[in-house]
């Protein structure tokens, strides 16, 4: 029996496949293992998983020459805003070699960006779906930006462009509006981004009574990053962020996911800072309204006021007259009053009088005296009592008509 070498077996097997498969396939699949070495070669794994238990069905070891990897990479990125990095489901363009060394492989010639562009969108659709379904993902849009939104919480690069040029925005408006920023580094692009921008908002979320707003720029960078703002932890904690949320990450074409639950999305650092200048611009201008009217307000109550006064002013002479006859009629009415009233009590009191000089009359000495009796007195002081006379006593009888002294001879009870 003839054997074949190793050899000789997989050059059989590329001449079949070379003949057999010549021409270029369109296939779908999920990059794995994405790498480039030093030539600019990059070298890659497409695979396949069951959309049911997520194991592998498939897998194909692939290849895209750096001539071809220096045009597709930055197309790719460029159209898509996705890095071309393992993980993502792409449609690319193949041909199906086989070497005898490194057996079977699929080189690249060119990729379909809208397939991807699909495959995020959908991805996108299903993080907002579950929060959606969670009931979190219109929170922060329900909250309410402070008319005076002039304490911000930045989270940003401190190296990035945008985050100078919207601080410069902030401190150079043209009302000189007072703002208080607090910057709260983070990465913005690579694979640390979520973990990075979630550590600041567990800080900002510890000081959140110091803050009205939550501002998170990015400004510049590749447009392949903006992924990294497509995730559902990021967005999950900025839909229930306390705060409101504003997010000018420099892209203008899509918005992440993290644009979707913000509370306002602007395409820019700048114009992040624009959104807020015009929310003071807009107190600012309703405060001058409303200064505006409360002066009117007051200038025609005093005009009102004015116009009563003037005419009490003008009504008070004829009610002094008025008010004067009222109290000289009032006055006599008194008067009168007051005279009847003495006249009485004068009368009532003469006639008591009268009462108690008769009594006082009938009462009197000498109207006893008049009647018979007579008033014995001893030293001056009337005697009432026999037994305080003594023999040889001398007293003094008085009568209606004259008075006599007698000497005591003898006393008898």
């Amino acid at each position: 029996m003839d054997a074949l070498s190793l050899y000789d077996l997989n050059a059989l097997v590329r001449h079949h496949i070379e003949c057999g498969m010549p021409d270029e396939y369109w296939v779908q699949a999920e990059l794995s293992d994405v790498r480039t070495n030093s030539t600019g070669h990059c070298y890659l794994e497409f695979i396949q998983k069951d959309p049911h238990s997520n194991s592998l069905v498939a897998k194909a070891r692939g290849i895209i020459w750096s001539n071809i990897f220096h045009l597709l990479k930055p197309y790719f990125e460029e159209s898509t805003g996705q890095a071309f990095v393992s993980g993502i489901k792409v449609l690319v363009q193949v041909t199906v070699t086989f070497h005898e060394l490194y057996g079977y492989s699929l080189t690249v010639q060119d990729i379909d960006p809208t397939y991807t562009l699909g495959d995020i969108a959908r991805r996108r659709k299903e993080i907002l779906d579950q929060l959606a379904s969670e009931g979190v993902l219109t929170l922060n849009k329900e909250l309410e930006i402070p008319q005076l939104p002039q304490r911000i919480a930045i989270i940003s690069s401190p190296t990035a462009a945008g985050y100078g040029d919207f601080c410069h925005q902030l401190q150079h408006n043209p009302r000189g509006f007072f703002f208080h920023t607090e910057l709260f580094p983070a990465l913005m692009q690579g694979d640390r981004v979520e973990e990075s921008i979630l550590s600041a908002l567990d800080q900002i979320l510890v000081r959140q009574d110091d803050f009205d707003v939550v501002v998170i720029i990015r400004g510049g960078g590749a447009t392949s990053d903006l992924s990294s703002f497509d995730t559902y932890l990021l967005a999950a904690s900025c839909a229930q962020f306390p705060l409101p949320v504003i997010t000018g990450i420099g892209h203008e074409r899509d918005d992440t996911v993290l644009d979707s639950v913000a509370h306002t999305r602007v395409k820019t650092p700048t114009a992040a800072a624009e959104f807020l200048i015009s929310c003071l611009d807009m107190t600012a201008d309703r405060l001058e309204i409303l200064a505006g009217r409360l002066r009117e307000s007051i200038l025609s109550r005093l005009a009102e006021e004015h116009r009563r006064l003037d005419g009490c002013r003008k009504r008070i002479p004829s009610a002094v007259v008025r008010r004067l006859s009222e109290a000289k009629l009032t006055l006599l009415t008194v008067r009168k009053d007051i005279f009847q009233s003495v006249t009485a009590s004068l009368s009532r009191q003469h006639h008591r009088l009268e009462l108690l000089q008769q009594r006082l009359t009938d009462a009197s000495p000498e109207k006893m005296l008049a009647r018979g009796y007579s008033l014995t007195l001893k030293d001056g002081k009337v005697v009432k009592d026999a037994s305080s006379l003594r023999e040889g006593d001398e007293i003094l009888t008085r009568f209606f008509c004259g008075k006599t002294t007698s000497v005591i001879t003898n006393s008898e009870l």
